[in-house]
């Protein structure tokens, strides 16, 4: 059974009792949270290097994931693996292989060999690319050859899928109606409007979802329902395209709880500042209070090479207003294939983010890491502040490259600490 049909029929499993140590909270508030689909455990049943499981979704801390993958520039299998170990080193809760160029399968493999998060794909990537490579158009790809590509990935023991089911031929009409700046921005969802509108066919994943279901319930894959009509720019958010779609999911992801599959709603990447609490309300009543996944949100474009900072404004905005689930964004966003330094502090930024949005939640992990470290620094316990930093490696970096380097105080305020000069009166 599925970690969905455990919850659903009253038994907690041992996933569900290592989630509640982790997150502080009782094993039954877990299993509840996952029969009503408002948490979700992304688990293989064939992983077995699975050793850092995370609960995502209502009452948890804010998760964060990192993208890493090969490009058809860059194919560098030892340079995605460095970036997926590093990333784990830097705190990330899943990582997700969104590769494109060099060979596929062994890059999945090598990848989830170095993961100990749980371990997501985008399986439209790689039906397209072997289409590509045989030197074919997108639209030959046939619903067997995408059908294929799930089940084999499920069976190499990926946790989670992104699959763009939302975008149909109604919602292509209504793009084309309403018209925005930048029509599709998501890879997967400009691969199946290719499809679609050249064959003048539906969605095969949208109608072959009782299919994809079928392979997501035998390996318990959990399913995060792609946004292929997201905005891919601030004047383009919340509008009818993205609405539509997001109506869609909240309706397919019913359909999945009723096979016992857990979903995930994945969400807008640009939006302004004053709409993105508007955006999660929407997902949330929309889709059942399901886990939501967003795109940073970057909350403008004008930034290139500063996006992991427009993205972890936009992300700690969403997910204080609800969101659970927040993907990275580097500054290397819109420019470049980001380097293993770029993929480290995208990761600390976003961690930020979470952990903001965690305090605002009342989450008292969040809250007790805050406290301790301000009594830290109140006794100037130099050590103790270092240890609890998000990023010790840096804090430590710049504390020891003080120059003077007072052992007391820091260079900021010297003997002037306001700290140390209350201290003896309070």
């Amino acid at each position: 059974m599925t970690q969905l049909e455990l919850a659903k029929k009253g038994k907690v499993s041992a996933l569900m009792r290592k989630i509640a140590k982790i997150e502080g909270l009782s094993p039954e508030k877990i299993r509840k949270g996952v029969a009503l689909g408002t948490i979700v455990i992304p688990a293989n049943k064939t992983r077995y290097n699975l050793k850092k499981p995370c609960g995502i979704g209502a009452g948890l801390q804010t998760k964060v994931n990192a993208n890493v993958g090969t490009s058809l520039d860059c194919a560098k299998i030892a340079d995605e693996i460095k970036k997926t170990k590093i990333s784990i080193t830097a705190g990330a809760d899943t990582v997700m292989d969104l590769s494109t160029g060099g060979n596929l399968a062994k890059i999945r493999t090598r990848l989830l060999e170095s993961s100990t998060v749980p371990f997501g794909t985008v399986p439209i990537y790689e039906a397209v690319v072997g289409i590509v490579k045989k030197q074919r158009p997108i639209s030959s790809m046939s619903e067997d050859d995408i059908l294929k590509v799930l089940e084999q990935q499920a069976k190499d023991g990926v946790d989670f899928f992104t699959i763009h089911c939302g975008v149909t031929l109604e919602s292509l009409k209504r793009l084309k109606r309403q018209s925005r700046i930048v029509d599709i921005v998501s890879r997967g969802g400009a691969f199946l409007a290719e499809w679609m509108l050249r064959n003048k066919k539906e969605n095969p994943l949208y109608e072959n979802f009782k299919e994809v279901l079928k392979i997501a319930r035998k390996y318990d894959v959990t399913l995060s329902l792609g946004d292929g009509m997201r905005p891919g720019c601030v004047l383009d958010a919340t509008d009818r395209s993205q609405i539509q779609e997001l109506i869609l999911l909240g309706e397919l992801a019913n359909k999945a709880t009723q096979w016992g599959v857990q979903t995930i709603i994945e969400g807008p990447g640009h939006v302004p500042l004053d709409q993105i609490a508007a955006n999660i309300t929407l997902q949330k009543k929309l889709c059942q209070g399901r886990p939501f996944y967003v795109l940073g949100p970057l909350v403008t474009d004008i930034a290139p090479g500063y996006d992991h900072i427009t993205a972890s404004i936009g992300a700690a905005i969403a997910a204080a207003s609800g969101a659970d689930f927040l993907c990275y964004v580097t500054a290397s966003e819109h420019l470049r294939l980001p380097t293993i330094d770029d993929v480290r502090e995208g990761v600390i930024a976003s961690r930020i983010a979470a952990h903001a949005a965690d305090i605002a939640k009342g989450v008292k992990k969040a809250i007790d890491w805050d406290k301790n470290i301000s009594l830290a620094r109140k006794k100037r316990n130099w050590k103790k502040q270092l240890k609890l930093a998000i990023d010790p490696q840096r804090a430590k970096r710049l504390r020891n490259t003080s120059r003077p380097h007072p052992l007391d105080t820091c260079t900021m305020c010297s003997k002037l600490c306001s700290i140390k000069l209350m201290e003896e009166y309070f």
